[in-house]
């Protein structure tokens, strides 16, 4: 219940803004729905290439170059169109260690083609420093990313992390109207209150890293709202008090910001972590946002794999659950393709049998519990769903880890060496893998990826030969359920 302070502060909120509206998820908000307001958006490096992917970088970019036993995480390559030979020995399953790249268009293609069937509405896409060697590959990856965005219907903003930038007050303005600003007139580019998005990460944090000035900031800022933009604020965890991770003396830098963004990485590790921030930060972090007319966009995040946090993905429910019933405007996952930290939620290895053996690499079963490669974008799709209220507000994660195999097989014989499989349909399956082999037992050679019904004609067949059938469940992102039972049929003339 609201204490009646608070209750006057959100009656003086809504007389002052007369047009205030409701959000995606029933909060009051100074601003309307827009592209992040009542939306999640997906924190997204696409920093990764390699050698031989024609990039400018021309060789390894975030992803090691000589083999780290010890690296966070691994991807699940099995839906990209390309992969590049890694530094890495063979994965433990005898498959070569490949990796992909962001130069690479399909890759990002595959990336934002997830995000849409997963209804995650858009990448806040990381700019840092674009003077330095990483400029123009920087450069080139945001038309791709651009591109993609466009062709899936997702939209996308520029997020200038401005950690370790020495000249930033002035380049950020430079970079912004030389190159940046034209982003805006894509139909992809996101707009909040009819202006273009901008967001820029690292003001106020107390560390040698972003040794700015308030008054610099605030002429950031400032610069930026000039040029009609709509502007985030990613700000420590501790930016009302103005202690710990943010500098003192902050304050009205952090309240010119159109929608604070703070940073809680390194603050939830575990579930009761999730729930003490949800008190300490987030409830007095959204009243204070509301009466200053601020938006609130709180971080969502999985855990770390390295560091066994994830508890099959409860630790990021729970972070879906708490924002939400906070009231924020907007919620951001930290992070989309961080493999680096270990924070991501794209498609990772399941297993150890998919990482590069001699490592200690983990897979997503790393709590004994099995989950598919796809698992924590699943998540995320029914967590953003419980943000926009098309699910019901719940404590408890509805995401199966892994699909259930379909049952009830029955194998029919037909004219011209047709076989024909038919199953029962699974709830959470939206598509199927038909699989067969002339063995008994295996092993099983897919014979039709995706398919939507609840049975397929297997043609072309030998007559007179037994044929085995198994059938997986699928889903769009690339989990796959274990095998259902066996049938066998003969193929007819």
């Amino acid at each position: 219940m609201l204490s009646l302070p608070v209750i006057l502060l959100l009656t003086a909120h809504c007389a002052k803004h007369s047009t205030a509206n409701q959000a995606g998820n029933g909060a009051l908000s100074v601003s309307g729905p827009g592209d992040v307001v009542g939306k999640v958006t997906v924190g997204y490096q696409a920093w990764f290439a390699a050698p031989g992917d024609g990039s400018p970088w021309n060789g390894w970019w975030h992803w090691p170059g000589s083999v780290d036993p010890n690296y966070k995480a691994w991807p699940d390559m099995r839906q990209y169109t390309n992969g590049y030979p890694s530094v890495y020995s063979p994965l433990n399953d005898g498959q070569p260690s490949t990796l992909f790249s962001d130069w690479d268009q399909s890759t990002i293609n595959t990336q934002f083609l997830w995000m849409q069937q997963n209804g995650l509405d858009g990448a806040a896409l990381q700019r840092f420093n674009p003077n330095s060697p990483e400029g123009p590959i920087r450069d080139g990856i945001t038309a791709k990313v651009q591109t993609a965005a466009q062709t899936y219907g997702r939209k996308f903003y520029i997020m200038y992390d401005v950690t370790g930038w020495t000249n930033m007050e002035t380049e950020i303005k430079t970079d912004w109207t030389g190159k940046m600003s034209a982003y805006t007139s894509s139909s992809a580019y996101a707009h909040q209150n009819g202006k273009p998005v901008v967001c820029i990460w690292g003001f106020g944090f107390n560390d040698a890293n972003h040794n700015f000035t308030a008054a610099a900031c605030q002429d950031v800022i400032n610069f930026f709202k000039g040029q009609g933009c709509y502007v985030i604020g990613g700000v420590p965890r501790e930016w009302r008090t103005g202690t710990g991770g943010s500098r003192s003396g902050f304050l009205s830098v952090y309240h010119s910001f159109n929608m604070l963004s703070p940073w809680l990485i390194g603050a939830i590790g575990s579930v009761s972590d999730a729930d003490n921030v949800y008190n300490t930060f987030m409830v007095p972090d959204e009243a204070d946002c509301v009466s200053n007319g601020i938006d609130y966009q709180p971080c969502v995040l999985p855990g770390d794999l390295s560091m066994h946090q994830r508890v099959h993905g409860d630790l990021l429910w729970r972070n879906f659950y708490n924002t939400t019933r906070a009231g924020a405007q907007g919620l951001y996952i930290s992070m989309f393709d961080e493999f680096g930290e270990g924070n991501q939620i794209v498609a990772t290895a399941e297993t150890t049998a998919a990482v590069p053996s001699g490592t200690n690499i983990l897979g997503l079963n790393e709590d004994g519990t099995a989950c598919s490669a796809d698992y924590y974008m699943r998540v995320s799709g029914d967590g953003a769903k419980m943000f926009r209220k098309q699910i019901a507000l719940t404590a408890t994660r509805p995401t199966p880890p892994v699909l259930t195999p379909p049952t009830s097989l029955t194998p029919h014989a037909l004219a011209g060496a047709s076989i024909q499989v038919n199953w029962s349909a699974v709830t959470d399956a939206p598509c199927y893998n038909l699989k067969r082999s002339t063995t008994n037992g295996g092993p099983y050679t897919t014979v039709a990826a995706g398919v939507t019904g609840s049975g397929y004609t297997d043609t072309g067949l030998t007559p007179g030969t037994t044929y085995y059938y198994v059938v997986t469940s699928g889903h769009i992102n690339g989990g796959e359920s274990v095998n259902s039972g066996q049938v066998s049929a003969v193929a007819g003339p």
